[in-house]
């Protein structure tokens, strides 16, 4: 009966359609916005001890009591920023191939261990650090500890695991750089730091990793994986003379050493470019728009993440109004900062069909305008707060989580007792504070712009929006180891060597037709001493 009356419902609304006049309009759907936020518990920060071993090894310990496990998480200030300038994605190898074989263990026989006592490491790379992560039962806390000292200090570096490494992140970058959402983000980075560290692609590129040796591991271990260089965290189920007396017990005969000198490369100016990276036949493209902005220690960092949370964050957003419910142009739009060292960046950023590009890219510069010269209301920033409120607890709801929440906090230089109070700064924040920043740190005349996607479908709708410079990059000329993403190659055509170079045009290059495509040789071939890359076409 009831399935009767539904179909009939249905399809009175469509009989009803077919004869109004095409005129006239059936009455949309009332707008409304999302329900407010859920007030934020009244959470309080675990404690906390922070001492230091003779070695110069920084030790943090957070009880949390909740579940019988404890988890320890090494951090070396050292991460991917690190890199030597020809070698981006050393740091990320390294780590990487820490729990693959120590002078003590094997592979198999580290993630056998782990396996066998229910716990779980793992081990990686950031802009700014590199971890090693060891989950466990209360009981294994001893063995973790012995693990994590083997892994951070004994890495072998065997030769096969260099090589399968090194072909397993190629195999990644040929997907990788497939995908619009992905380029978009490599290339925007590229383009808001210049030729600074933090502009490189954390996994490197194909020509930076063949160049790559056994060597330089072995040497960037030995120079940053050092116990006056790293800070360790022990959170959980233990008490703080457990957990201390374990950490002396395994790292207290980690010899210091030597730091290097830091890479003190300046950042650039912002610029105003727009780059193109034309990848025909895409048929969404991948926006990406914003500049640098702020270390994640400066006092006014925490104003504007929060003005970029009104952009573009979670709930109601302004970038997300304008594109999604009030023009239809994409499913989700948003903003974000990124909290590094040095410096950081807010970008935001969507997808959107080809046809939209030009309007969306238009859009999203006037919001960021926008947000500069009016003022926030007073329910902007109260969403922004209770967004930020709400979500604070998840942040320390895990022995894993506190972890990385104080690692963060002394890696970068703040206060400790910021993470307690937390909640209170928050709610500190004025509109008259969110004004200021906008005013002072975003700049929409100088804005970095990405567009990845079929360029012969949005370029002619440029210059009618106001863009009428930009800078255009056929996909299978992509180069990131310079600003002016432009591979220089050679091609034998006929006896005579071509430059490929290509300016920005709306036109693709014959040869980029010719010789499209990535292709596994291509990668393969990358000659480390050469200054040019061989092309090579499709198999």
């Amino acid at each position: 009966m009831i399935r009767t009356a539904l179909v009939l419902a249905v399809f009175g609304v469509l009989t009803l359609a077919s004869v109004l006049p095409a005129s006239a309009q059936l009455v949309e759907w009332p707008r409304e916005d999302p329900p407010p936020p859920l007030l934020a518990p009244d959470v309080k920060f675990p404690d906390f001890e922070l001492r230091r071993l003779d070695n110069g090894l920084q030790v943090v310990y957070v009880g949390a009591y909740e579940q019988p496990a404890v988890n320890v998480r090494l951090v070396v200030r050292a991460g991917t920023s690190s890199d030597p300038t020809l070698k981006p994605g050393l740091a990320a190898m390294t780590a990487q191939l820490l729990d693959q074989g120590t002078t003590m263990r094997g592979a198999q026989e580290i993630a056998q261990t782990i396996d066998n006592i229910g716990g779980a490491m793992g081990v990686g790379a950031g802009t700014d650090l590199s971890y090693v992560n060891v989950l466990v039962l209360k009981d294994s806390f001893d063995l973790a500890l012995d693990m994590l000292s083997d892994v951070a200090r004994n890495p072998a570096y065997a030769q096969t695991e260099v090589d399968r490494q090194r072909q397993q992140v190629l195999s990644e970058m040929q997907v990788s750089y497939d995908d619009p959402a992905y380029v978009s983000s490599i290339v925007f980075g590229r383009l808001v730091y210049g030729d600074h560290p933090y502009g490189m692609p954390q996994s490197g590129t194909p020509q930076s990793l063949m160049r790559i040796t056994r060597n330089d591991l072995i040497e960037f271990h030995r120079n940053h994986y050092l116990p006056n260089n790293a800070i360790l965290a022990v959170v959980g189920d233990v008490s703080a003379e457990e957990a201390f007396a374990g950490v002396a017990r395994a790292l207290s005969d980690w010899p210091r050493g030597v730091l290097p000198t830091p890479d003190l490369t300046e950042q650039p100016p912002p610029s105003n470019r727009l780059v193109i990276v034309d990848k025909p036949g895409a048929v969404q493209t991948a926006v990406r728009v914003g500049h640098l902005a702020l270390p994640r220690a400066h006092p006014d960092y925490l104003a504007l993440d929060m003005a970029v949370k009104i952009l573009g964050g979670e709930g109601g957003n302004r970038l997300g109004s304008v594109l999604r419910t009030d023009r239809s142009l994409t499913y989700s739009a948003s903003a974000e900062m990124a909290g590094r060292q040095f410096a950081g960046d807010f970008m935001a950023q969507t997808d959107t069909r080809s046809s939209a590009t030009a309007e969306v890219l238009r859009l999203t510069v006037d919001e960021i305008s926008r947000m500069q010269r009016e003022r926030v209301s007073r329910r902007e920033l109260r969403r922004a707060k209770d967004y930020l409120a709400g979500h604070f607890p998840l942040t320390i709801e895990t022995p894993n989580a506190i972890a990385a929440q104080v690692l963060e906090a002394i890696l970068f230089g703040l206060e400790l007792d910021d993470l307690e109070r937390y909640p209170e700064r928050i709610n500190a924040v004025t509109e008259d504070d969110i004004q200021r920043v906008a005013r002072k740190y975003l700049k929409p005349g100088l804005l970095s712009m990405v567009l990845v996607g079929d360029a012969s479908t949005f370029v002619n709708d440029l210059s009618g929006v106001g863009f009428d410079s930009y800078e255009l990059v056929p996909i299978t000329e992509l180069d990131l180891s310079t600003v002016d993403f432009m591979i220089a190659k050679e091609v034998a055509q006929g006896g005579e060597a071509v430059d490929v170079r290509l300016q920005a045009s709306g036109e693709r290059s014959r040869l980029e037709q010719r010789f499209g495509g990535w292709d596994a040789r291509y990668f393969a071939s990358c000659d480390p001493d050469a200054s040019r890359v061989p092309i090579l076409g499709p198999s």
